[in-house]
């Protein structure tokens, strides 16, 4: 295909002035084989636009300076009157090549190319244009097609660059939901295991002396809450090597079904969470049930950090157009709602289901989350 390409650019102005120079008058259906031979070196212009439209140029001025010299020959006082058609039917086709450089090239290219079409035409018309009006018609009109070629073709290319800036915008926005997506998994996973640990470790270094089974039971937990902490890394980890696919074996997302386990967890670490449940409990949307957990997770996280009490409670409230969260505690945490990335963390889980997030100390003592995420009609 690239060989015919390429044979046709060669041939076209060789091939058009032949047509030419073997036709006494070059007009109406005869026009038709200098029409035919200009599509020849258009596979070439989406590839090559230079290569194709410097033999156009050539063959469009061969072709004009040749019909307007046989027929000055012929008809000495008309000498231009069928001689335009070829002129304008040539600049026709080399403005179309012009704007497919502007479509595909530089601005420095395309104006290059703009400039050199337009004095060869300029140079075609002095051939078939006698009179100074005429001649300066033709210009402005050869100008004006010209320039409307090339603004097509410069369009053509602000869109294509536009929407390929929308897509490296596009790739690149979610390139940062997915590490802030990893990073607030880790950040919920590790920072909820590694406040067991502490109380557990703490618990333990007290105890050690006279209570050595309590002891023993601190470092059981500290061992199963480092064994599960450990395989959800490693299963994260393996979900973002590329090279080992089949070496990622990922567990279902977590769901407010574990939300027993979690409990069971927290209550090795010395706290204890009471959970309500109200409404028809049903399965919602994975996205729904991953956020809620995580921020059912990160609030007794920062309950076992960080308010200095043993117990809090969780009420989950299954409604019918929303999922409705509180957890609260009678501690003496925090006075205000802080700005660290656990809060941080809830609140942005929120507002990407477009769900609404609360957080901060209550009036009567303690600390309070509150969270409330739309639930989609098709899962109502």
């Amino acid at each position: 295909m690239r060989a015919l390409a390429w044979s046709g650019a060669l041939a076209y102005p060789v091939l058009l002035y032949a047509a030419v120079l073997h036709e006494r008058e070059p007009t109406g259906v005869r026009l038709l084989l200098p029409a035919a031979l200009a599509v020849l070196p258009v596979p070439l212009l989406l590839r090559r636009p230079w290569a194709a439209l410097v033999p156009m140029l050539a063959g469009s001025f061969a072709a004009t300076a040749l019909a307007a010299s046989k027929l000055a020959a012929a008809f000495p006082f008309a000498a231009s009157a069928p001689a335009w058609q070829i002129g304008y039917l040539q600049a026709l086709v080399t403005d179309l090549a012009v704007g497919c450089v502007a479509a595909t090239r530089g601005r420095r290219a395309a104006l290059a190319a703009a400039a050199l079409t337009l004095a060869v035409q300029i140079a075609a018309a002095a051939r078939y244009r006698t009179g100074s009006d005429d001649f300066v018609a033709a210009v402005v009109f050869l100008a004006l097609l010209l320039a409307l070629a090339w603004t097509a073709g410069h369009l053509v290319q602000e869109r294509r660059e536009h929407a390929e800036t929308v897509r490296a915008q596009a790739a690149a926005r979610a390139v940062t939901a997915e590490r802030l997506r990893i990073a607030r998994e880790l950040h919920d996973m590790v920072a909820h295991s590694i406040g067991i640990v502490a109380i557990q470790a703490g618990t333990g270094r007290r105890v050690i002396d006279t209570q050595p089974a309590e002891a023993r039971n601190a470092l059981a937990a500290i061992e199963a809450t480092s064994r599960e902490t450990l395989a959800g890394l490693r299963r994260m980890l393996g979900a973002l090597r590329e090279a080992e696919p089949e070496a990622a074996p990922l567990a279902p997302a977590p769901g407010l079904a574990d939300v027993d386990r979690l409990v069971a967890t927290t209550l090795d670490g010395g706290v204890r969470v009471d959970v309500e449940w109200r409404g028809e409990r049903r399965p919602l949307p994975a996205e729904v049930e991953l956020s809620a957990f995580r921020i059912i997770q990160e609030a007794i996280t920062n309950v076992v950090r960080h308010a200095g009490t043993r117990e809090c409670r969780v009420v989950v409230d299954h409604r019918e157009d929303e999922l409705a969260i509180e957890i609260t505690d009678d501690g003496d945490g925090p006075a205000t709602a802080g700005t660290g990335y656990g809060i941080t963390g809830m609140r942005e889980r929120a507002v990407l289901l477009h769900g609404r997030f609360t957080a901060g100390p209550r009036p009567e003592g303690g600390f309070r989350v509150a969270v409330r995420l739309p639930v989609p009609a098709g899962a109502r």
